[in-house]
């Protein structure tokens, strides 16, 4: 299977945590991000690199999430060497062995695994394996749930008289560890990159639709409902409604209503169940399903109606729970929650939540309401542990309508045609060469001997071995200064094609990455502009002539170098041409854009300032709207305030909904720009981009490689469409500057002007 480009960077990250000797490697990752799919190409990738190695797999809970996480390593790696601990006590450890083991088997007073006996016992197998000279690497899955002291005992027997014992702990919630210490690595997947990849969902939304009362001091009355009838009815018309946006989507999937029940109310969970029989889901028909602690005190402990529940278009539309559903559950089509409170109020599960933040299929649909999970409860201290988790992913939510007098407005909006888009090797390898002849003064297709030296100047190492380098010198205290200061002392070590023909696949996979390209045309893309293959009849972006040891050598010992010039190749604003910024009629499809009549409008609701802006094209949008950057904030605010701009509309950031721009990346992608605003202003239409700012110091905090590929685009867009427009950003004053004509990274520069002398 493809892996994310997320994925690969983690677990690039994790191979170098390991080389570079960490002992405590922390994974964070949240659910839904495919830890263990980034967990098994690891081990395989390490496996086929370094020998004598056995991983333990560590699992929590009473469940069967080790004979889980073991079927999935089996379907993603074929060949895997896999193994339970039934098949450990039977034939012991072995080489490339990745054993799958759950706490609870091992941590049991009565355990025989442990146990002296007449059999060989685990701990025994443990000795016998460090006699054969094997390495154990342990990973221990959702370790925020095995901190206890019988754990730290297992996890002694696998130290081998003080020999370092590398240590994988991930989890969506890790804690107990010291981001400071120099042994321990913390590894982040960004929850961002995950969202943007398409596998969890975009955003929770909380109590969508309830009255927004802060301003005022009126009470809604619920008109002769319960609160929980209110929370059920509120929970089945998004459930329709989803179900039947799905089926306009050409998809069969049966969104579900997750209802968490308290501790302790049999009567309550008696109102639910007549509550669904009421609306035609029951236990009878196989609509309803039920899942109880078959330990609890409950008349009511049971399962029903469970079996495969999990498929997209299980009939199934409510599941009612007590505590948190098992680890490792993982039912994609879950998209409600509705949280019922007990007296005290419960604090917020993160393992609660991540049941519903799974997408169905692993991939967005544009639309907002699919695109989105929520959460609909009493229980402020639920809400608000949901809201301080996800920070920028939970909000308030209401639907607000376009005013009438908007309705008439119109764009032409651009979309990609509806094909599989790869990044184009051939667009990648012109834009990287042509970086490289400009920023070295290379010459591509001759001079290779000239390359080669200019390159040398410029730091790059050219050898058939492998170069490593080591302080030399002495110091008193381990100051980082100091250290810096001690002489470099440099090795060479000689090349093996067997032992370092891995590590240049692993370098190259993660240049790959860098530039969102498979790794087999990134290994052509090396081989046509470096290498001196006598087969290639056109040497037209050759830079160098290495032969297959020097190439090797030269990925590897150069591999932070390549990284850099090719990140700048594909993202430079110098390598764009006319066919960037333009396009044949045939690869676009452009359409009139109207502003879309209603909005879901999210908004934070504990924000002290909550005014409604007048000049917004929607009734009722107030300044606490979110997501929103600060440039954002001021920019809504400026817009509010100014006599110059009569109306501003907040555009989406995906989806054919929205307002877009297309542009080509370095490597020849397609991609869409979303223009963060839309003004009406006394000089005519406005599109406006508003970037990050920069900081005291006047460092850059713009976070957008493309924002000068965007610039330019944008321009040209609006050069044919006769509009006006920019970027707008905060200096370091915070005040709010736009560029027009040429995009500067220099806040100082003539390029940005104070926004209030450009718009008055």
């Amino acid at each position: 299977m493809d892996l994310m480009n997320f994925q690969r960077n983690a677990i690039s990250l994790l191979q170098s945590a390991i080389e570079n000797g960490k002992e405590e490697i922390i994974l964070k990752s949240c659910t839904g991000s495919g830890k263990t799919i980034m967990l098994t190409h690891f081990m395989d990738e390490y496996l086929k690199c370094h020998a004598n190695t056995v991983f333990i797999w560590f699992t929590p809970g009473k469940g069967n999430l080790e004979e889980q996480s073991k079927k999935k390593m089996d379907l993603y790696i074929h060949g895997a060497q896999t193994k339970l601990l039934s098949d450990v006590m039977t034939s012991g450890f072995c080489e490339n062995d990745c054993c799958f083991i759950n706490w609870e088997l091992l941590n049991k007073n009565d355990n025989i695994a442990v146990r002296d006996g007449e059999h060989t016992n685990f701990i025994e197998y443990i000795r016998s394996a460090h006699d054969s000279g094997l390495n154990f690497i342990l990973i221990i899955d959702e370790s925020h749930m095995n901190d206890s002291k019988k754990s730290a005992v297992i996890i002694n027997y696998f130290k081998d008289g003080g020999a370092k014992l590398p240590i994988i702990r991930t989890s969506a919630t890790p804690n107990g560890y010291n981001q400071n210490d120099p042994k321990v690595a913390f590894i982040e997947v960004p929850e961002k990159d995950v969202i943007e990849e398409g596998l969890i969902k975009k955003m929770l939304i909380i109590n969508e639709g309830f009255p927004i009362t802060i301003l005022s001091n009126e009470i809604t009355e619920l008109e002769g409902e319960s609160q929980v009838s209110y929370l059920l009815n509120k929970a089945l018309e998004k459930q329709r409604l989803l179900h039947s946006k799905f089926l306009e989507h050409g998809e069969n999937i049966n969104p579900l209503i997750l209802v968490q029940m308290p501790n302790s109310s049999d009567s309550l969970l008696d109102e639910v169940q007549a509550w669904f029989e009421k609306h035609d889901i029951s236990y009878e028909n196989g609509k309803l399903s039920i899942w109880l602690s078959e330990n609890g005190k409950s008349k009511f402990s049971r399962h029903e109606n469970l079996e495969g529940i999990e498929a997209n278009n299980a009939e199934q539309d409510a599941l009612i729970f007590k505590m948190a559903v098992a680890t490792g559950w993982d039912c994609p089509r879950a998209h409600i929650l509705v949280k019922l409170r007990d007296h005290e109020g419960e604090k917020f599960e993160i393992q609660t939540f991540g049941r519903i933040r799974r997408m169905p299929n692993a991939h967005h649909y544009d639309d907002n309401a699919l695109d989105s999970c929520y959460l609909y409860t009493w229980d402020n201290k639920f809400t608000e542990g949901a809201k301080a988790f996800l920070e920028h992913g939970a909000w308030d939510a209401t639907y607000i309508q376009l005013k009438d007098e908007y309705k008439d407005v119109t764009l032409k909006s651009q979309q990609r045609p509806d094909v599989i888009d790869e990044n184009d090797a051939e667009e990648t390898m012109k834009s990287v060469v042509n970086h490289y002849e400009k920023k070295y003064d290379l010459t591509a297709g001759k001079n290779f001997e000239e390359n080669q030296k200019i390159l040398a100047k410029n730091g790059y190492i050219f050898s058939d071995k492998i170069v490593v380098s080591a302080k030399m010198g002495y110091t008193e205290t381990l100051d980082a200064g100091k250290m810096n200061q001690m002489y470099d002392s440099e090795f060479s070590i000689p090349l093996s094609t067997h032992t370092h023909g891995r590590q240049f696949h692993h370098e190259l996979g993660i240049l790959s990455t860098e530039v969102s390209l498979k790794y087999e045309k990134m290994n052509t893309v090396f081989r046509r502009v470096f290498y001196k293959n006598p087969k290639i009849t056109s040497r037209k972006y050759s830079l160098l002539n290495l032969g297959t040891r020097e190439l090797y050598a030269f990925v590897i010992n150069n591999a932070a170098l390549l990284k850099t010039d090719f990140h700048e190749g594909i993202t430079e604003i110098g390598n764009l041409t006319q066919a960037t910024l333009t396009f044949d009629p045939s690869e676009i499809i452009e359409k009139d854009f109207h502003i879309p009549q209603v909005c879901l409008f999210t908004y934070d609701g504990r924000d002290k300032a909550q005014n409604i802006y007048s000049k917004n094209v929607y009734s009722n949008y107030r300044e606490s709207a979110e997501v929103r950057s600060m440039p954002e904030r001021k920019f809504e605010e400026f817009c509010e305030n100014s006599d110059f701009v009569l109306w501003f509309y907040k555009n989406g950031d995906k989806g054919t909904d929205f307002y877009s721009v297309c542009y080509k990346d370095g490597s020849g992608k397609m991609r869409l720009f979303y223009p963060d605003y839309v003004l009406g202003t006394v000089d005519g239409t406005w599109i406006i981009e508003t970037k990050g700012g920069f900081s005291s110091s006047g460092q850059s905090q713009n976070i957008d490689d493309f924002a000068p590929r965007k610039f330019e685009v944008l321009k040209n867009y609006l050069t044919e469409y006769n509009l006006k427009g920019g970027f707008v950003r905060t200096d370091r004053k915070g005040r709010l500057c736009i560029c027009t004509e040429h995009f500067s990274d220099n806040i100082d520069g003539s390029d940005w002007q104070l926004l209030e002398e450009v718009m008055k």
